[in-house]
């Protein structure tokens, strides 16, 4: 039986969610339908636009992302001090990028005289605002009811586009994240529809890479990777870009040759495993199969043990595999 969103998100043991949305029945709603031969690739530009543009309004970002023909995979991070930090006024602005809010919210941004009792009433909507501008599960819903209809207005249909719910993982250490991301930004590679990263579009690595090529900033969109190794930023990912930009790559021909780690002869970016306390023998199984096996939470053994304790679970799949996948358990 699905548990309920709560118990499946602790902002006190990660900020870092690796989440999945399928179409209904894992139709191909974004890709080439095999039976009609219609094709829906239009679609995948619709998601990653969406999504990218939710940056913009929650203070939720992005780490990695990839729009597959019949689902979405994204690695979120909560940014729960930058939404505490708006004002009230900053908190509206934010709303009203997506929603209408109510008619006292909307006076109050057109600078409409209110009284005492009113303006209470819209310091209590922004609170209430506040609080889902980095809930993890307005950011989805926002993503997937807007795909819904408006692949639906194109079908000139109704109905279900996506699976009832989005599937969350918890990344409780700097190893889930990176291995998450690389699993994650690896999708094409796997379902053997590019055979480079380069060519992998949708993905957030295709725009990672195409700003380095054209010596552009990375993407605004799109979590920043740390500048400094000395430097500690908890708003940056813990890794430099081109050290992970060599790593999906080394990981990609590995992948595709079924090699490991000690037989591949483009092994530069892995030393980046050994920081992160990631065993170097089961990284190829973690890079192509950490979604299936783990179920609510990914990280070292203590890490999830600590998570299961938080949320006063009986039981949580996949301690085990951590304290063989992960060297820090």
């Amino acid at each position: 039986m699905p548990k309920n969103r709560s118990s499946q998100i602790s902002l006190i043991d990660t900020p870092f969610y690796h989440c999945i949305s399928r179409c209904v029945r894992r139709s191909y709603l974004c890709g080439c339908d095999k039976y009609s031969g219609q094709s829906f690739e239009h679609r995948k530009q619709w998601v990653e636009d969406r999504l990218l543009k939710l940056t913009s309004v929650f203070a939720i970002d992005v780490c990695a992302y990839a729009v597959m023909s019949n689902h979405v995979h994204v690695v979120l991070h909560v940014n729960k001090s930058k939404a505490q930090g708006w004002s009230i006024h900053q908190v509206l602005v934010q709303w009203h990028k997506l929603h209408k809010g109510t008619v006292l919210t909307r006076k109050f941004l057109a600078n409409e005289t209110l009284t005492d009792l009113e303006l209470t009433s819209v310091k209590a909507s922004a609170e209430v605002y506040r609080l889902r501008l980095f809930d993890i599960s307005w950011f989805m819903r926002n993503l997937n009811e807007y795909i819904a209809r408006a692949a639906n207005k194109e079908d000139e249909c109704t109905g279900r586009f996506w699976e009832g719910r989005f599937k969350s993982q918890a990344l409780l250490d700097e190893s889930a994240v990176l291995s998450c991301m690389v699993y994650v930004d690896l999708n094409p590679i796997r379902a053997n529809l590019t055979e480079t990263v380069g060519e992998s579009r949708y993905t957030s690595i295709f725009r990672r890479l195409n700003a380095l090529k054209y010596g552009l900033s990375q993407p605004a969109e799109l979590m920043h990777f740390k500048q400094d190794s000395l430097r500690q930023d908890k708003n940056e990912l813990p890794v430099c870009l081109e050290d992970y930009c060599q790593l999906v790559k080394s990981t990609a021909k590995m992948t595709q040759q079924k090699r490991s780690v000690d037989s591949t002869e483009n092994n530069l970016g892995l030393a980046a495993l050994k920081r992160f306390g990631v065993s170097s023998d089961c990284w190829l199984l973690l890079a192509t199969e950490i979604e299936a096996l783990f179920c609510y939470a990914i990280g070292s053994g203590s890490a999830m043990y600590r998570f299961k304790q938080h949320k006063n679970l009986k039981r949580l799949r996949g301690i085990s595999q951590a304290k063989k996948l992960f060297k820090s358990a």
